[in-house]
Formats: structure tokens, sequence, C-alpha cells
């Protein structure tokens, strides 16, 4: 337990002091901000524990995180079992993400894949699909990066551990929809 809460304490602080990092999440902000501003949307796609960590991302946008506001256009690609099961049976499991970035993605939307290995299959073909559509692709990953598909935006977050990669995309989230939210929707005074 005390070793897993040293990893976690150390890794968030060096996340915190990564001027490069908070770069690319002002990036990464920006390019939703022009995206929603132009009347697009948000897609959002990750396997396992990063599937939730979609679904929790597209709820901030579509409710609110910091203070009432107007919806955000968010749509987690994770939710819909009935797209999961047929595409995977009909394509498999590879194409899972990419089918539903083509029926729902528009040029200039952006697709945010999150991808702690860097290496997930389905969301690398999501993120050529979604290139090849003319939307704007952002990662979350761990230390590596994105290996295998080309990517506009990457924030590799500073682990090769799962759980705290987990912990610091759930951060880095919370702080891209924030900037997101004050840009789109400032609190009136």
């Amino acid at each position: 337990m005390t070793d897993y809460l040293r990893q976690s304490a150390e890794a968030m602080a060096v996340f915190a002091q990564d001027a490069a990092a908070q770069e690319v999440m002002l990036d990464m902000a920006a390019r939703i901000v022009a995206a929603l501003e132009a009347g697009g949307r948000l897609l959002i796609a990750g396997n396992g524990g990063s599937a939730a960590d979609a679904q929790h991302i597209a709820g901030e946008f579509t409710a609110r995180l910091m203070y009432d506001r107007r919806p955000l256009s968010a749509v987690a690609l994770t939710t819909d079992t009935s797209s999961l099961t047929a595409i995977g049976n009909d394509y498999g499991f590879v194409d899972i993400f990419s089918r539903q970035v083509l029926a729902l993605g528009r040029p200039g939307d952006v697709f945010l894949g999150i991808t702690t290995s860097g290496t997930s299959p389905n969301i690398l073909r999501a993120f050529e699909v979604a290139r090849e559509a003319g939307l704007v692709t952002v990662a979350f990953t761990g230390h590596a990066g994105v290996r295998g598909a080309p990517c506009d935006v990457t924030l590799a977050v500073p682990s090769v551990w799962t759980p705290v990669i987990q912990q610091l995309h759930i951060t880095a989230a919370h702080i891209v929809c924030g900037l997101v939210e004050r840009a789109l929707c400032p609190r009136s005074s």
C-alpha cells in the first residue's frame, strides 16, 4: 500500500512540474474549443479502465465540471454495447472504435484515444481512420507515447504503471475539460 501511494505521489509531483505536459494540455483544450465552437464534437474511446475513463470524461463535458453551464458535445464510444458487439463480431475487435468514428465523426471533430500502453490496436486503428476522415486526433498515453499511428497531439504521462497512468489521465482530463469549460462557458459574475 505504501509503495503504491509513494509511486502515485511521485508521478503526480513530476507531472505537476512538467511544463511541456502543461503546453500539451493547453493545445488539446484549444483544439477541442475550436471543434465545439464550430458545432463539432469530442469523441472518446479507451479499453478496460480507460473505457470507464472515456465515459467519465464525456460526462464531465455533457454535464458539468466546475460550475453549472450549458452541455458540451462529447460522446464516449465505449457505451453502445450493441454497436461494440456487432462491429466486433462482423469486423473484429480492432475496428470497434474506428467504425464508430466513421459513423459519428465529421471533419474538424476531435477524437481522443486513451491507451496506457500506446499500442492498443483498436485505438491505433481509430486514430488512422479519424485522421483520414479529417478529425483532429489527441491521445492520452503512458510514458512511451503512441506507437504505430499518427496523432496530432499526445499527452504521455510520466509513468509505466497502468494504475498510475490512469490516475494521471483523469487529472489531465479534468484540467483539459476545465480549460474548455472556462473558454466556452465563462462563469458570469
